[in-house]
């Protein structure tokens, strides 16, 4: 199995050796590995990392000293959920919201029991710390890309000024600074980090596992990004209150005849890079009227549905490097449409 992938059969005569990182100990058992544990950081370098990104002004205040140190051992020695706390008290200096901060941790953590010894708590703690439902709304549609994905920042905003989700503003320059606002504030919170110099941005694969519990629950998404599905999935999972739902980077090539999901809560449908889809029945958008978002790009659909027509809240319609695309019906009614793309078709 290695082989195929390039890397040779480690041996004493190679002097090679294969290092697997992993949460699950059923990974290291199937493929035969020795077990070394990780520990997690111990109390004093928990508090020295936890004090090196919050400020060390704010535990000189006598009154913070005692509270600082019960809201790291609430991080129980995660590096990951300490910085990303750390990150969202910063600069806080009124003891009542340290208080609340304890209290709220300690809900985040009960709502998840269970989970991956609470890390998914922890970090939902930093996602609550936000407030603004916007702003969360912003953060979650990230999970939407498949884990370790770069997400170029331009392409996130426009689908944010699309949901209704940045405010639009004078001009585009001023509405898509309010777009850039937003991103900085979840990177600075650390929920997502700056790649590709500054052009693109990543969630952590265990902070993506955190918005996708959420997105479980309420707003409801169905992700299945690049899961190198070859069906697309049946009409059952396609729930009434589903909002959004992402099947990009696939291996779908058709979506069964008459398939009609009941979906009028649905604003965004990601179908980009399922390089095999060639045909979209009549059927499948009639009850999809919510629709604002519909990538097919890099699809191989030679004509659209009629039924698009009829998508009268769609704001952007995205049909990048569909080379086989020859038709695209009367789109007279779609009087939202502000970002319609046909480059490459």
């Amino acid at each position: 199995m290695l082989e195929e992938v390039g890397i040779p059969e480690p041996t004493k005569d190679s002097g090679c050796k294969l290092v697997i990182t992993t949460r699950s100990q059923d990974v290291c058992r199937f493929m035969g590995c020795k077990i070394v544990k990780v520990r997690c950081l111990s109390d004093d370098e928990a508090l020295t990392l936890f004090i090196n990104k919050v400020e060390r002004k704010i535990v000189e205040v006598p009154a913070l000293k005692d509270i600082v140190k019960l809201v790291v051992e609430q991080c129980a020695g995660v590096p990951l959920a300490i910085v990303a706390i750390a990150c969202c008290m910063r600069g806080e200096y009124d003891i009542c919201e340290w208080r609340n901060a304890v209290e709220d941790l300690s809900k985040s953590i009960q709502s998840v029991k269970g989970m991956e010894t609470n890390v998914l708590g922890q970090l939902q703690f930093s996602y609550d710390r936000l407030k603004s439902k916007t702003v969360q709304h912003c953060f979650l549609y990230c999970a939407l890309y498949p884990e370790d994905f770069q997400i170029p920042k331009e392409e996130l905003i426009d689908y944010w000024i699309a949901e209704e989700l940045v405010e639009e503003r004078g001009s585009i320059q001023a509405t898509y600074d309010g777009g850039y606002s937003i991103l900085n504030r979840l990177v600075n919170n650390c929920l997502l980090e700056t790649t590709d110099d500054g052009r693109c941005v990543k969630m952590h694969d265990l902070i993506r596992d955190m918005a996708l519990y959420i997105t479980s629950i309420s707003p409801l998404f169905m992700v299945k990004a690049g899961k190198k599905l070859q069906e697309l999935p049946r009409e059952q999972e396609w729930k009434e209150n589903l909002e959004k739902a992402s099947l990009m980077m696939n291996d779908i090539s058709e979506i069964p005849p008459n398939m009609s999901p009941n979906c009028q809560a649905l604003s965004t449908l990601l179908l980009q890079e399922n390089i095999h889809l060639k045909d979209i029945p009549k059927s499948f958008f009639v009850r999809m009227q919510g629709l604002t978002i519909l990538n097919l790009s890099f699809t191989n659909i030679e004509k659209l549905p009629d039924s698009i027509s009829h998508l009268t809240n769609l704001k952007a319609l995205l049909l990048q490097y569909c080379e086989g695309l020859k038709h695209v019906p009367c789109l007279a009614k779609l009087a939202c449409l502000q970002n319609l793309n046909l480059e490459g078709t």
